[in-house]
């Protein structure tokens, strides 16, 4: 498989990169660059591609993401 293939993410977290670069994008973040960041917080958040079978299942850790909505939060308070 070529690497940079995403072949092997589910289409939630397809779904999920989508979301997160559109919010970069939001903030004036070069479209190569949403890209880069969007699937560099799925595989934090998620381990990577997930393929079906047994001894996949591994916890999703949302602490990116709570921070990064926290920040963005408390900056629009201001």
């Amino acid at each position: 498989m070529a690497r940079g293939s995403k072949a092997k993410y589910t289409d939630k977290q397809k779904r999920q990169a989508g979301h997160i670069e559109e919010g970069y994008k939001k903030r004036g973040v070069s479209t190569k660059e949403a890209k880069r960041r969007a699937w560099a917080s799925v595989n934090k958040e998620t381990g990577g591609g997930k393929t079906s079978g047994s001894g996949r299942g591994k916890k999703v850790n949302r602490s990116a993401s709570r921070k990064g909505g926290r920040k963005s939060h408390s900056r629009t308070k201001r």
